[in-house]
C-alpha cells in the first residue's frame, strides 16, 4: 500500500524575506548610510554607526522625505524636509515634528554582506 504524498509549503518567499541581501558592507561607510531600493517596495536605508548596521525606512513618518539625504549627528538622522530626527539604532522619533517611529528590519552581515528580515512581524 502507498501511502498519499505529504504535500510540502513552499517556504522560498519566507526565507527571502527573512535574509534579502541589501548592500555589500563596504558600500557603507562609517557613520553614514545608503539608501536601497528593492521592486515593489517602498525605499529603505541602511545606516553604519560604531561598526553595526541599521536598515530602517527610508521615508520620514512625518513627511515625504528621503532620510538617506538627511544629516547624521550621534545616532540620529535628521529629516531634511522639518529637521524633525529619529534613532537610528531603534527608529524612535527623537525631535518634532516627527512623532511616529520609523519601521525598523534586524540586520545581518553574510559573507560581507548586509541582509536585512523584511518578514512580516
Amino acid at each position: 500500500m502507498q501511502l498519499p504524498q505529504r504535500k510540502r509549503t513552499d517556504t522560498r518567499m519566507t526565507d527571502d524575506l527573512r535574509h534579502v541581501p541589501l548592500c555589500r558592507c563596504d558600500e557603507v561607510e562609517e557613520g553614514a548610510c545608503r539608501q536601497v531600493v528593492l521592486p515593489g517596495r517602498k525605499p529603505l536605508v541602511v545606516f553604519r554607526l560604531d561598526g553595526a548596521f541599521h536598515v530602517l525606512d527610508d521615508t520620514c513618518t512625518h513627511g515625504n522625505a528621503f532620510l538617506s539625504e538627511g544629516d547624521v549627528v550621534d545616532h540620529q538622522v535628521f529629516c531634511p524636509f522639518h529637521s524633525g530626527a529619529f534613532d537610528i539604532r531603534t527608529g524612535e522619533a527623537t525631535v518634532a515634528p516627527c512623532v511616529k517611529p520609523l519601521r525598523r528590519y534586524p540586520a545581518v552581515v553574510v559573507d560581507g554582506v548586509v541582509h536585512g528580515d523584511l518578514s512580516e512581524r
